[in-house]
């Protein structure tokens, strides 16, 4: 059955190649980003490219009313967008950590409240939440990107229990290491808190384990990984969670069952 679906954060990595997937499998997809010069090539796959920044609230409302006055009705919300602040907490400027958290939790709890009235008046609807195994784990220098992730898990089983009634399904999407340019980009912001700080030996020890074993480098390949955010838009029943990409289920076991301790030296061999 063909859904409309509006996908944040689609000019690369899993986000792009969920919209071609989905698109591809006859569903109508509009594509939001920063960057519509990147959206652009997302035409040719029978996409519909929308131009948005989820931190503007106006932005969000002109992509809904867009979607509703093409379509008449919206079915799947995937908020994707997203980006990882790294850093000691001790020398992340408090600004940049707001506006973490604007882009992965505020600006996404926007867009949302502008679809729910939407969906609940429809009487069906799914909003799927990127989240990471890093709202269940955590490795060192991510103290305010795993604060969002770890907000927005509590914040989407709440949303769940609340929008039950209405016949509007929360599903939360935990990916482990994804072979985008994600952890290029973060590391890249990295560097700006390395110098003179009291914690360059370890900001210096995390670039060195994951620029050479980093999930740019060893991750999952975004299009393998598409097949989860596809499974989790179109199945009859979704789960509350679904956890995919390299070294996910492994961390998550080992923190779950072995504890605190015993992770946490694993995390000091692994960046020593």
């Amino acid at each position: 059955m063909r859904k409309v679906m509006l996908v944040t954060g689609a000019s690369a990595g899993i986000g792009r190649e969920a919209a071609v997937l989905l698109a591809r499998e006859g569903h109508a997809v509009y594509a939001g980003a920063r960057r519509l010069d990147r959206l652009q090539e997302l035409a040719e796959h029978g996409i519909t490219p929308v131009a948005m920044d989820v931190t503007r609230g106006d932005d969000n409302e002109r992509a809904v009313r867009r979607i509703i006055e093409e379509e008449g009705r919206i079915d799947v919300l995937i908020n994707n967008a997203g980006f990882g602040l790294y850093g000691p907490v001790e020398d992340v400027p408090l600004d940049d950590a707001r506006y973490q958290f604007e882009v992965n939790l505020f600006g996404l709890a926007d867009l949302t409240q502008r679809v729910l009235p939407h969906m609940r008046a429809q009487g069906s609807g799914r909003i799927i939440n990127v989240s990471s195994i890093l709202g269940k784990v955590f490795v060192p220098l991510g103290a305010w990107y795993h604060a969002t992730k770890h907000a927005l898990e509590g914040w989407s089983d709440c949303l769940r229990i609340e929008t039950a009634p209405f016949n509007i399904q929360v599903v939360l999407i935990e990916p482990g290491a994804i072979r985008t340019e994600f952890s290029g980009l973060m590391n890249a912001e990295l560097r700006k808190y390395c110098d003179d700080s009291a914690y360059r030996g370890q900001v210096e020890s995390f670039l060195t384990v994951t620029e050479d074993r980093g999930p740019g480098n060893r991750g999952t390949d975004p299009g393998v990984f598409a097949r989860v955010f596809l499974r989790a838009a179109t199945s009859r029943k979704p789960r509350r969670r679904y956890v995919g990409g390299r070294m996910a289920r492994p961390l998550i076991f080992i923190r779950r069952w072995f504890g605190d301790g015993i992770y946490e030296f694993l995390l000091r061999r692994a960046f020593p």
